[in-house]
């Protein structure tokens, strides 16, 4: 077992980390896996979930939010970069499905902003491919194309 010192001193290095810049929870437990007892560092984890400190919940939805400010990202862009943070995918499903109508505007919005880009020095077939790749829904990247051309 541990002390109630080594604990908060503990806590406190964890919470400076996750405060510092939003961070998952697979990001804390990596970086505190070899520096601090396991069954603490859960307990550390649980006590900063349940205080609103961390949470993934709230990691994808800062995420998102920033995201949608600063880059052009499809739906499926935007949920293989949450699952590289370690979020599990039935937490990203269901963000998704909440926040559906959005993040297709915003899809839709990223793919007329890569044409508008794009159609300086490629053609409209070349920049079909490029959104494809993305992940951009086809029924996207065809608004998309018949905005720029009007």
């Amino acid at each position: 077992m541990y002390t109630i010192e080594e604990y908060d001193n503990e806590k406190t290095k964890v919470l400076k980390y996750a405060l510092y810049k939003k961070r998952t929870i697979r990001e804390i437990k990596t970086k505190f896996r070899s520096i601090i007892e396991e069954n603490m560092l859960e307990d550390i984890i649980e006590e900063l979930k349940q205080n609103g400190y961390i949470g993934d919940e709230q990691y994808i939805e800062r995420a998102t939010n920033e995201y949608i400010a600063l880059k052009n990202l499809s739906i499926k862009e935007l949920k293989y970069k949450l699952s590289s943070k370690g979020i599990s995918n039935t937490l990203i499903e269901d963000y998704i499905s909440k926040n559906s109508e959005n993040l297709e505007e915003y899809e839709k919005k990223s793919a007329e902003n890569i044409v508008m880009k794009k159609s300086v020095n490629m053609d409209e077939s070349d920049i079909r491919a490029y959104l494809m790749k993305k992940g951009y829904k086809e029924e996207n990247i065809r608004e998309a194309i018949d905005k720029i051309e009007e």
